[in-house]
């Protein structure tokens, strides 16, 4: 019976079961946030019709963990080709969809698709999970958001390796057009140079991002998953408290 729902679970997190899954628990939440009486997911779900909904409930409930009053959030669907766009960012509070958007993926996690992920440093490789977004600067990438991963073995070591969101010009249609995929990065989730100010902008200080792949093992280990309340803020509190 475990392993049945188990494998459930893994079909729902990754779209493969869509019609089973109302009654699982990825898609249920103990105390799921509100905004204005309906739950967070599905205010996703409605702004963001082309995502896919197993991935926004699980952005939802890692958000309702780690900061339920959070104002902004992020979400990256990696198991999406990089030539298709694959970041949305909300507006939570006015209830609106800011940004639908191309974005990269790290050189060491695959080509056009993205199957590998990594918390190791030099490795190339992109991060899974939650992140709080910390302040801007101008580095050898230009303007450039800094970020704090908040799994531990998963993404906590975002700071340290550097995985920043910036522009890129390999980040375009054009660059598409030559290639059929996007330019990668050494890690970091690069947007378009045309957005680069004003999504960074609407994303800095103390907000969110959720990167997502049907990872069984991420799945079934994210402590921001599967967690109440005051278990994931105290873990959201650690991190930040470490800086």
């Amino acid at each position: 019976m475990m392993r049945s729902t188990l494998t459930v679970w893994l079909l729902c997190a990754s779209g493969l079961l869509a019609s089973a899954c109302a009654d699982t628990p990825a898609t249920q939440d103990a105390s799921p946030r509100m905004v204005d009486g309906v739950p967070l997911a599905r205010v996703l779900t409605r702004l963001a019709p082309n995502a896919n909904r197993e991935m926004l409930t699980l952005a939802a409930n890692a958000l309702s963990c780690a900061d339920p009053d959070a104002e902004r959030l992020a979400v990256i669907d990696y198991s999406l080709p990089s030539n298709e766009p694959r970041l949305w960012v909300f507006d939570l509070r006015r209830k609106q969809l800011l940004f639908e958007e191309l974005v990269s993926h790290g050189r060491g996690s695959g080509d056009a698709l993205a199957t590998h992920f990594s918390n190791t440093p030099e490795s190339h490789q992109s991060s899974l999970g939650l992140f709080r977004t910390m302040n801007t600067y101008y580095g050898s990438n230009g303007y450039s958001l800094r970020l704090e991963g908040l799994e531990p073995g998963v993404n906590h070591l975002a700071f340290e390796r550097a995985i920043v969101m910036h522009g890129a010009d390999y980040v375009s249609e054009s660059f598409i057009e030559q290639t059929g995929r996007l330019g990668r990065s050494l890690g970091c989730p690069a947007v378009r140079q045309e957005v680069t100010y004003p999504l960074i902008d609407s994303l800095k200080e103390e907000q969110y991002l959720f990167a997502y792949y049907p990872d069984p093992e991420w799945l079934t280990s994210s402590a921001y998953l599967s967690c109440d309340r005051d278990q994931g803020r105290q873990l959201a509190m650690q991190s930040y408290d470490k800086r």
